[in-house]
């Protein structure tokens, strides 16, 4: 399935292009570097999702040790490659994009090597697959679960791509703010995801046993040291929040203007964190029908919230916490029904 998406970004590279920068206007040098930085990487495709596949096996198993070793090779690799390409070839974009490829399959390769060495792989027969293919009650469930998460992240995507454009059309400026803020929400949602991966895999576990209680103590948990570390990062970004935009850059009008909604990114770790705790447990339960129907509503929130608001960086940014905040809130309403769920699958 990898395969065939790979195969179908390829041949749709160019229209994917044209598409996204009729949505984020750039000028034509910019345009340029974008897309030879697209058209590079998008040979990547196959690793990406290659390695996203065992990945979640890994994750699956449990096996949380070995993503963060393939993580790490592959920054490694890509750091290295990219300063041989641009400092000593003197490659510029094409060095960064060459080194980031070279990069996926690299942590694509070692996936694969750890998957063959660390794994029992029983040989399948034709009994098995001929078991499997009649199986099509597990077929359709499959589809179900990908349709849903493929859906929710489609929503996903028009959320990011809008903010950057709704962001852009208000100036060079206000787009290299909010640049520099998203790395705020972004390093607080590499963290929260750690979480939403044992929430997958945990929650996983005990949907299979039909163990609530301990699903239950799992939700506590993940509720518990998400509010603990939701509270770290506002405070972090309360009063360390100046400090790090000048570490990200030097230009003093940028920092000026970003200065201005640290207010605003303070509140995203506390509004925010739940959504992705809940993420996890609801794929891991399999439960994804009510995770994308809660996408659905927040990404309609967003949009809805920004066209009422007058159009100014404080309501885009408004938009967005109300939409992080939906996910928060309606997931947790679902919760109670995702509960019974693990006690009353398959009976």
């Amino acid at each position: 399935m990898g395969g065939a998406f790979s195969l179908l970004l390829w041949v749709l590279q160019v229209p994917i292009l044209h598409t996204v920068f009729c949505f984020v206007p750039a000028e034509p040098e910019v345009r340029q570097l974008a897309a030879t930085y697209f058209r590079i990487l998008i040979w990547g495709s196959p690793a990406v999702l290659g390695l996203y596949s065992l990945v979640g096996w890994f994750l699956g198993m449990q096996r949380a040790k070995l993503p963060m070793t393939i993580a790490i090779v592959q920054n490694v690799v890509n750091i290295l490659a990219s300063l041989f390409l641009v400092c000593v070839l003197g490659w510029k974009v094409e060095g960064v994009a060459l080194g980031t490829l070279l990069a996926q399959y690299a942590g694509l390769l070692l996936a694969l090597w750890l998957w063959r060495t660390r794994f029992e792989r029983p040989e399948p027969t034709l009994h098995t697959w001929r078991t499997l293919l009649r199986d099509r009650a597990s077929f359709v469930a499959f589809f179900q679960v990908n349709r849903d998460i493929f859906l929710r992240t489609l929503c996903l995507i028009a959320v990011t791509v809008s903010f950057t454009s709704f962001g852009s059309a208000q100036g060079e400026l206000t787009l290299a703010a909010n640049t520099l803020l998203m790395q705020f929400f972004l390093l607080f949602s590499y963290i929260m995801d750690g979480f939403a991966y044992a929430g997958e895999a945990l929650g996983g576990r005990y949907y299979g046993a039909r163990d609530t209680l301990r699903f239950a103590r799992l939700h506590r948990s993940l509720l518990l040291w998400g509010s603990a570390l939701a509270l770290l990062f506002t405070l972090g970004y309360g009063f360390g929040g100046s400090v790090l935009l000048r570490l990200l850059t030097d230009e003093v009008s940028v920092i000026a203007l970003a200065s201005h909604y640290l207010s605003l990114i303070c509140a995203v770790p506390f509004i925010g964190f739940a959504a992705f705790l809940y993420d996890g447990l609801y794929i891991g339960t399999t439960s994804t029908r009510y995770m994308l129907l809660t996408m659905v509503l927040a990404t309609l929130l967003f949009f809805g919230l920004y066209a009422l608001l007058p159009p100014a960086n404080t309501s885009l940014w408004l938009a967005f916490l109300t939409y992080l905040g939906c996910r928060s809130l309606v997931q947790a309403l679902y919760y109670p029904k995702v509960k019974q769920t693990v006690a009353h699958h398959n009976q």
